[in-house]
């Protein structure tokens, strides 16, 4: 059992996804003892992240902070920030409330303002294939709701080439009849961010809807960003 944005989008051969969770609120949150929300953030507010996703698009949002790399699981960050004088910590709201510290949480910040990660809130659930008796068991888990908007965003991340060293944001979920994929690329720093959103009527073909809706940013600039981010990885 993974947390599904930790799971590449091309699984080894000899294992299958074969179930997805019901997904937890996918946002990012703002954990704080000193400020509200990203917004009451003053000029030159120190905010420490792991990822490059929220940095990029935090640095659009607010190109006054200054952003610290913080690394190490859930337990390791919480300590690390509260041993420092920072302003403020980005996490997955998903791994604060399975470690019961909503209370720390100031701002569930909203998914216009940060996109998530692909797959973030979902668990995913990986077993040998061909193993039929564990998949019987393990198919009271899959969430099929959560796992067309799994599908969506790792087919736009898989036709992206991006991973966890790449500001790709994604946030497929039903709304009315249909799934509704919005998506991000941004450059690193956050100078450049460049949305879409795409929607289709039928679930069973999510991942078609992925891959367009990740057509359309790289028809729109996003393969300069990703080439230009590769580049000077390289």
């Amino acid at each position: 059992m993974h947390s599904l944005k930790d799971l590449p989008t091309e699984t080894p051969a000899g294992l299958v996804i074969a179930a997805i969770s019901e997904r937890e609120d996918v946002n990012d949150v703002l954990i704080s003892s000193k400020w509200n929300s990203i917004a009451d953030l003053p000029e030159g507010a120190v905010i420490a992240t792991g990822s490059l996703r929220r940095t990029a698009q935090l640095r659009h949002l607010r190109p006054d902070l200054q952003i610290i790399d913080i690394r190490g699981n859930l337990n390791t960050r919480m300590q690390k920030f509260d041993a420092s004088e920072w302003d403020g910590m980005m996490l997955a709201y998903a791994g604060v409330k399975r470690l019961g510290w909503e209370h720390r949480i100031a701002q569930v910040i909203p998914t216009s303002l940060i996109l998530p990660a692909v797959g973030q809130g979902a668990l995913g659930i990986e077993i040998r294939d061909g193993d039929t008796e564990t998949a019987k068991y393990v198919a009271a888990l899959h969430d099929e709701e959560s796992a067309a908007a799994a599908y969506a965003e790792r087919a736009l991340l898989r036709t992206l080439e991006g991973g966890c060293q790449i500001p790709i944001g994604s946030y497929a979920r039903r709304i009315g009849s249909r799934l509704t994929l919005d998506a991000m690329v941004a450059s690193i720093d956050g100078t450049i961010r460049l949305d879409t959103r795409g929607t289709t009527g039928d679930f069973s073909r999510a991942a078609d809807l992925g891959v367009r809706v990740a057509d359309k940013l790289l028809a729109n600039g996003a393969r300069e960003i990703l080439d230009g981010i590769r580049g000077t990885e390289a």
